[in-house]
């Protein structure tokens, strides 16, 4: 049971670790075109974070493999020469008798001895249900490994997502850049002609220059989140990669919600992990029980001794032998009240888990519909948008009015793409959030996401 509280503390602790990784490989001078499923497997092999919960699972197999030893037999084997020289005056022996010389000094004499003992346990409670909760213990351990491995199909999934809202973002303001620049190039035109203030021009530049700073900005933060997710997958240090696929907008309607819940509580590896870290705590408390219970055990040995090999006879000892405890001032009552408290705090983990499985759950679920929702109005707000710039830059160059009305229309469309994308990526990004909530993250990122 410790050791499945260690593991489950560590992870929880440790969630930072899965924007990590062990770079595998070395750096090639031609970029990687990265998929999605190609970053997930990477990141399954060097993802930092999946190492240590690995980790950790290997340190309860370990500790499983200590539990059983204790209820095997041991056996040992040795070979010794003895050279020995007694005073019998040391132990009591001092006889004197008239006329009788008897030596006190004894040898030197020696002897050779090969044996062979053994011992092993026939009943011990305590003992057997301490290797069940070691069992219990390794099963939470390896559930909570397919957890980490959940977590981490989520963090790769998340820093993909963000490189191709990043790209989009980048590609939109391109676009921007380019409209400006048309905009400050017909507006210099119409000044040469006597048709347009410079107030105008200077207004066209100020609103170029705004979007080619936004174009640069956009630009730096795509490289650093490509980096970032070189990171998380393990990608050899300076490795250059593109993304070689896109998340078209698809709705949900593979799973309901209620199907999702009963989902999450059948599959999800962190719920079954607490729920057999409860079971290795109830052993436990019947392992601690267990010490005032008696204990029988049997050892054994056979061997040959004499002065030398060809002069030796068999030799063998057995014995049975029963304990009881008696009195032990307490210490086992307060073994079994400590056992109890962890018992009950794991009980209460298990509930919470399931309370905060069901909130997230219900959450993505909510955040999906919401998305799908903002979507759609995005892309009618910016549909209006492009329109409103379409009729706006007309009247401008009709001469009916400045490039104010254009300069606007043009933010508004800006703005429009922008809230397209934001809605796009948070749909994208509770798809993923739905996945992980459910457990077997990567085939629900399959399932709910079309990827191209």
């Amino acid at each position: 049971m410790g050791l499945g509280l260690l593991f489950a503390s560590a992870l929880a602790g440790q969630q930072s670790q899965f924007q990590g990784s062990v770079p595998i490989g070395t750096a090639s001078s031609t970029p990687l075109a990265l998929t999605l499923r190609d970053a997930i497997a990477r990141g399954l092999k060097a993802n930092l974070g999946l190492l240590v919960s690995g980790s950790a699972s290997e340190t309860a197999r370990g500790q499983r493999v200590r539990g059983l030893s204790a209820l095997l037999a041991e056996g040992s084997g040795g070979v010794s020469e003895t050279v020995e020289q007694l005073n019998l005056k040391t132990n009591g022996f001092n006889i004197s008798i008239p006329g009788v010389s008897i030596p006190t000094i004894v040898g030197p004499f020696h002897y050779t001895d090969v044996r062979a003992s053994a011992s092993a346990t026939v009943f011990d409670y305590n003992k057997w249900k301490n290797y069940r909760s070691s069992q219990e213990s390794l099963r939470a351990a390896q559930l909570s490994y397919m957890d980490a491995q959940d977590l981490e199909v989520q963090a790769v999934a998340n820093a993909y997502l963000q490189v191709i809202d990043d790209a989009s973002r980048a590609e939109a303001v391109r676009a921007q850049v380019l409209t400006d620049q048309a905009l400050y190039d017909r507006t210099v035109d119409q000044k040469k002609a006597g048709t347009s203030a410079g107030i105008d021009v200077l207004r066209s530049q100020v609103e170029l220059k705004q979007q080619q700073q936004r174009l640069l900005a956009q630009e730096n933060q795509l490289a650093k989140d490509k980096l970032s997710l070189g990171r998380v997958i393990g990608l050899p240090i300076g490795q250059d990669f593109n993304i070689a696929e896109s998340v078209p907008f698809s709705p949900l309607t593979s799973m309901t919600r209620e199907e999702g819940l009963r989902t999450a509580l059948d599959q999800r590896p962190d719920y079954q992990s607490a729920k057999a870290q409860v079971r290795a705590a109830e052993e436990t408390v019947r392992a601690t029980r267990g010490e005032r219970y008696p204990t029988v055990g049997v050892t054994g040995d056979y061997g040959d001794v004499g002065p030398t090999i060809n002069n030796s006879h068999g030799t063998f000892t057995f014995v049975a032998s029963a304990k009881f405890n008696i009195f032990d001032g307490g210490r086992i009552g307060s073994d079994v009240i400590q056992a109890k408290a962890a018992l009950k705090q794991r009980q209460d983990e298990l509930a919470d888990l399931g309370g905060q499985i069901d909130y997230q759950v219900r959450a993505a679920f909510l955040d999906i519909q919401s998305a799908a929702d903002q979507v759609e109005v995005a892309k009618g707000n910016l549909e209006l948008a492009n329109q409103t710039l379409a009729q706006a830059r007309d009247r401008f160059a009709a001469g009916v009015t400045d490039n104010i009305e254009v300069v606007q229309a043009q933010q508004s469309v800006a703005s429009a793409n922008d809230n397209l994308i934001s809605a796009l990526s948070g749909h994208n990004l509770a798809k993923v959030a739905l996945a992980r909530a459910l457990g077997a993250a990567d085939q629900g990122i399959r399932k709910f996401m079309e990827v191209k």
